[in-house]
């Protein structure tokens, strides 16, 4: 028998027909550490905050209104704070949460693996680690943030209802099609592709990281290719054969090739937002494993080229966070986003 999932997944969210096809770009902003190393409270740097600047103005040139969801030691990164507190407050980009618990306060649990996915806390610590950040937050950026997404897609089952404390009317936490439970984290196998709402009187909008299914069985990609999760020769060959294949929609790890199918797709299943990720790390050499020199670096702004050019060729056009949750139709008058005034919807 499959376990519970970490999150209850509610009606799907239906959206203004106004909206139109629509992305949104979301950065996972953090400090720099060695991703093959064990988790550490201060093997870290914040060298990379510095980029911050060359990528903002690449997405506000490309009409790209980035999510930049924070983490702890970002918060209090006067460089973070002047860059992106200038951008979110010269509405260019928004500001919302994301949280390394091992590099959070309190610090109150081992450092391990396990303790990494936040939700595997108790209840009472991971509340106050996101009161932590949602607070630094608030300091260091001057917003009120409304999103978050958990470190390692690490949701708990207490988390929603946290969230829904503190005011967050958004979580983009769900990596739909991943299954991370071998590693101690939650399963997210039979996420939808598409926005539900979830939380406490289904108060929060889930906007699922899109990763779909490309390949001549796309259609049976759940049942297919998590039947042979533990088996990576056979995920291999099917993937060969353009049988099946996940297609996250990121920089890294994803050819341009694969993500441009991967949006035919998504056009194909008519999927209102689309929402593409990376961590700001990768915006400086040598921090991740998806940009070791320059020629990296500027294969991962070609991606983006890429990628925006296809994501229009589709229909989909930039949406801000802001804008997508304005033009939600809720299912019920009792829902915190029902009477939010809606933000003009650009071209």
């Amino acid at each position: 028998m499959r376990p519970q999932p970490v999150y209850r997944q509610g009606p799907a969210i239906g959206f203004d027909p106004a909206l139109g096809r629509r992305f949104l770009v979301t950065i996972d902003t953090e400090e720099d550490f060695d991703w093959g190393a064990p988790f550490s409270r201060t093997a870290h740097s914040l060298a990379s905050t510095a980029a911050l600047a060359e990528g903002q103005t690449y997405f506000h040139g490309a009409g790209v209104n980035p999510l930049y969801l924070v983490d702890y030691p970002v918060a209090f990164d006067t460089t973070a704070r002047d860059i992106l507190g200038r951008a979110a407050a010269d509405g260019e980009a928004e500001i919302g949460l994301q949280l390394h618990p091992w590099v959070t306060p309190p610090f109150e649990e081992a450092v391990n693996a396990h303790n990494s996915y936040t939700g595997n806390l108790p209840a009472a610590l991971e509340r106050a680690k996101l009161r932590a950040l949602y607070d630094a937050a608030v300091e260091g950026f001057a917003v009120q943030p409304r999103s978050y997404r958990a470190g390692r897609y690490g949701l708990g089952s207490e988390t929603m209802a946290i969230l829904a404390e503190l005011g967050v009317a958004c979580d983009t936490s769900v990596r739909a099609h991943y299954d991370y439970r071998a590693a101690g984290g939650p399963d997210y196998s039979t996420a939808p592709l598409r926005p539900f709402w979830t939380g406490p009187d289904n108060s929060i909008a889930e906007l699922p990281l899109t990763s779909p299914y490309v390949g001549l069985l796309r259609r049976f990609g759940g049942p297919l290719f998590h039947s042979v999760t533990d088996r990576s020769r056979v995920r291999s060959l099917l993937s060969r054969l353009r049988l099946v294949e996940r297609v996250p929609l990121t920089p890294e790890g994803t050819t341009a090739a694969e993500a441009v199918a991967a949006i035919a797709e998504c056009a194909a299943l008519d999927l209102p937002v689309l929402v593409l990720s990376f961590h700001s790390p990768s915006l400086a050499p040598g921090n991740t494993p998806y940009v070791r020199d320059a020629a990296d670096l500027a294969k991962f702004y070609g991606w983006w080229d890429k990628v925006l050019r296809a994501l229009s060729d589709h229909g989909y056009a930039a949406a801000s966070l802001d804008q997508i949750l304005s033009a939600i139709c809720p299912d019920g008058e009792s829902s915190p986003l029902a009477k939010r005034s809606r933000a003009p919807l650009s071209p």
